[in-house]
Order: C-alpha cells, then sequence, then structure tokens
C-alpha cells in the first residue's frame, strides 16, 4: 500500500501581513495501517501530538542510508497520552528515501497527529 501524504504547512514569516487566523493549521491523522510521507527538502519540522486522553503510542521516523551505508532509524520513540514531540529533518542525508520522501509509522493505542512545518524560502 502507498503512504498517505502529510501536507507542508508553511508558517507566516516575519514581514508577512498577517489577518485574523493566518497563523492557524491544523494536525493531520496519522495512518496507522499504511504510515505517512512527505517530500524531504531538509528544511521541514516535524510536530507530533498523541491527542489520547489515556493511552501511550509510539513513532518511527524511518532513517535512510548515507553515502557510507550507515543508517539510524528513531524508532518507537513513546509518547504518552496527550504529549507532544518536535524533531528537525535539517538536512536530507540519512532522512530522505529513495523516493524522495520522509517515512513516518506509528503503533499503540494513542491517537497520532502530524504537522510537518517547512519555512519560506
Amino acid at each position: 500500500m502507498a503512504r498517505t501524504a502529510l501536507s507542508i504547512i508553511t508558517p507566516k514569516g516575519p514581514y508577512s501581513v498577517v489577518s485574523a487566523g493566518d497563523l492557524d493549521f491544523v494536525f493531520e491523522a496519522a495512518d496507522d495501517l499504511d504510515g505517512n510521507a512527505f517530500p524531504c527538502t531538509g528544511r521541514e519540522l516535524i510536530l507530533i501530538q498523541n491527542t489520547h486522553a489515556t493511552d501511550a503510542a509510539t513513532v518511527t521516523i524511518s532513517s535512510a542510508p548515507d553515502p557510507y551505508g550507515r543508517t539510524k532509524d528513531i524508532t518507537t520513540y513513546a509518547l504518552d497520552a496527550g504529549e507532544f514531540a518536535a524533531f528537525w529533518v535539517g538536512k536530507t542525508i540519512g532522512w530522505r528515501q529513495s523516493d524522495g520522501m520522509v517515512y513516518l509509522d506509528v503503533a499503540g493505542t494513542g491517537t497520532i497527529e502530524f504537522a510537518v512545518l517547512r519555512p519560506p524560502e
């Protein structure tokens, strides 16, 4: 199955005209069956939230081999009920898969949601 695509959120910058609601964004539900993906430029901040009232869940961010063949997944990172986490991709090396995407997977009985922010160029 194909992974479910996550939307990229572009925050307003320091010289933007800001009107009511312009700074709002929404989290997207994780796909616990097929996983999620988004296009990697190396400038993404992944925000993660477990919205469940009582149950924990885990998130895995899959690494990709670098030019030296190394990988280091962030494996089953635990989030208790109501917790947030953030990960700055920062570079494409080691995170961008062969199809140009970053892969995210979830497990557990909690309810994980993602928001992927990429600043304007």
